[in-house]
């Protein structure tokens, strides 16, 4: 949030001039993670928000948020020794694994459905989807489905993307824990039938 604050305000400051910079100002890139702002001079470039020390503390939080989210799948692929550990049944291991993929699941479908809509309605006419723009809509040059983007060129030449830099990071860092989650809610499914098929074979053994 800090570095989103601060790109907020030096992107204000740079598209009305009052950035000082080596040289005349050419262009403005914007970076969706970490959010930032880059003014790019003739002698050099300067930048704001998630960059330098700010940055690297971004990225460390997004590598342990990565770790842990990898020690919980762990935690659920691997089974503890007898006696250790807080001992779940399946159905338990199950529900939870079941509710991780609904949430998650249900936020990378809604995030990629609003993105992707346009593309899969009509890939061919992404670009000039949702809008009247007569007879000179603009045309759709390439694209790709996941993370769902498209490269849109206007009749003047210019060209643009459909949808914005921190829309595709958003898609793919959804999709992470719902894969993760999926998995781990196929593993609780398949043990369970396992356990299942288990406890059925030594019943009928017993009674035999």
């Amino acid at each position: 949030m800090v570095a989103w604050w601060d790109n907020l305000e030096f992107d204000e400051r740079c598209s009305h001039g009052m950035v000082n910079g080596p040289g005349q100002l050419g262009d403005i890139r914007r970076q969706a993670f970490p959010p930032a702002t880059i003014c790019e001079y003739e002698g050099g470039e300067v930048a704001a928000g998630g960059t330098g020390i700010l940055g690297a503390v971004i990225w460390c939080a997004l590598a342990g948020l990565a770790l842990c989210v990898l020690l919980a799948l762990l935690a659920e692929c691997v089974e503890l020794p007898a006696g250790t550990g807080l001992r779940l049944s399946r159905t338990s291991r199950l529900r939870r694994a079941g509710t991780a993929f609904f949430v998650t699941g249900s936020f990378f479908a809604l995030v990629y459905g609003l993105l992707a809509w346009p593309l899969l309605t009509g890939p061919s006419s992404a670009c000039s989807a949702g809008a009247e723009w007569g007879i000179y809509p603009p045309k759709t040059l390439d694209y790709r489905l996941f993370p769902p983007q498209a490269t849109c060129m206007t009749r003047s030449g210019s060209v643009s993307r459909m949808n914005a830099g921190w829309a595709e990071t958003l898609t793919v860092m959804l999709a992470v824990p719902a894969s993760i989650s999926a998995a781990a809610l196929a593993l609780a499914w398949r043990r369970g039938r396992r356990e299942a098929h288990a406890a059925r074979v030594a019943s009928e053994a017993s009674a035999g």
